[in-house]
């Protein structure tokens, strides 16, 4: 759970309050109103825009629906659309990120209770017991949440059942909610043909940093290497792996560390997927996808080989859409490699196959159709 925060409002002539949770760490809305039902999409609209929160005392399944009526007015309003053509790749890239956040912002006025039971004491309203407690685990009292936030748990709760074929796997992968989900398969198809480094014949360990739903773990175990050293900081990541690793049938040959990037040691094959795009994440699992000012990907260059053996190798996977929105150069990615006393071995490039890569619609189209994700090879100089 988020640390305790309360929320205060006014009903029916008397003072309020209750535990605000919010996973991304939001302060709680300073403004909240209690409605029901009988409230005017469009007046509703208005209050969110203006920073009112509604506190919903109606039905759930007419909850939802403002939701859906708020979007509509948001789409209508210019909500997906910049109030200017941006002048470069970088600028559309800020313009989304802001429309996002705007959007983000009015819809997560809805809010609901929820009670110390995890139950939702509406009308109507779903069984979310289960999808809390994977979430938030063991309940700390009555809270108040955005009804977005409970239908991201309920979602993930979905895909967490139900798990993620991966191919090059022959496998599912059951992410848990706030671990990325390894929908981008093509990233998984290069590290499933590269060459592995001869100096595994004598040692066969590998590291994977920040290993999220130990997806990269699988694989490597699944490729013959005896041990596996798997790091990441996020308690929910490092069981989310734990319990993929043992659907999986591998988990004995991984070992689960909670490290920053790398563990004690060297090994013939230390392999990072790092966040592709060097940008403030806003939410939990955005941390997966941005890494402000590329800490991630500049530490693991920088101590990668220190943890290398004689021969052995650094597999970097990463897209070049931070360079085709003008985040990052390639340039910059080359001489951090250098100063890191590193040489580029080989470098294998896949085209992505995710659906954004041909929507035509979305604001940053251009970039995503230009977009090549590789494996670059990293070796001591």
């Amino acid at each position: 759970m988020s640390p305790a925060t309360d929320l205060t409002w006014n009903e029916d002539g008397q003072q309020h309050s209750a535990r605000w949770q919010s996973e991304a760490g939001l302060p709680p809305p300073r403004k909240v109103q209690a409605v029901d039902d009988t409230l005017p999409a469009d007046q509703a609209y208005r209050l969110a825009c203006e920073g009112t929160a509604l506190l919903w005392r109606g039905d759930y399944h007419n909850a939802r629906q403002l939701l859906q009526a708020l979007a509509r007015r948001l789409d209508r309003s210019g909500g997906k659309k910049p109030a200017r053509p941006a002048a470069s790749a970088r600028e559309a890239f800020h313009q989304h990120r802001q429309t996002q956040g705007q959007r983000a912002r009015v819809l997560g006025m809805v809010l609901i209770p929820v009670t110390a039971d995890y139950r939702i004491p509406l009308r109507r309203a779903p069984d979310v017991a289960q999808a809390c407690v994977e979430a938030y685990g063991p309940a700390e009292g009555d809270f108040v949440v955005s009804l977005r936030e409970i239908q991201a748990l309920v979602g993930a709760h979905e895909w967490r059942k139900k798990g993620i074929e991966v191919a090059a796997l022959g496998g599912r992968i059951h992410p848990w909610y706030g671990v990325f989900s390894p929908l981008r398969g093509e990233y998984l198809d290069l590290l499933a043909a590269a060459p592995l480094p001869p100096a595994l014949a004598t040692d066969s360990r590998a590291f994977d940093i920040g290993t999220g739903t130990g997806v990269i773990a699988a694989l490597l175990a699944r490729r013959g290497i005896a041990r596996v050293i798997a790091t990441d900081l996020s308690p929910r990541a490092l069981g989310c792996a734990g319990e993929n690793l043992e659907r999986l049938g591998v988990a004995p040959q991984v070992e689960l560390q909670t490290q920053d990037l790398f563990p004690p040691g060297q090994a013939p094959l230390v392999v990072c997927n790092p966040p592709w795009v060097p940008a403030k994440p806003t939410s939990p699992v955005e941390y997966a996808v941005f890494d402000p000012d590329s800490r991630m990907l500049r530490g693991f260059l920088a101590g990668l080989a220190a943890h290398l053996c004689p021969g052995g190798e650094g597999w970097l996977i990463i897209s070049d859409l931070a360079e085709h929105l003008g985040l990052r150069s390639r340039e910059e990615l080359l001489s951090w490699i250098a100063a890191a006393g590193l040489q580029v071995l080989e470098r294998r490039d896949i085209r992505p196959r995710h659906p954004k890569s041909q929507d035509a619609s979305d604001p940053l189209h251009i970039a995503r159709a230009k977009e090549i994700t590789s494996l670059w090879r990293l070796a001591a100089a």
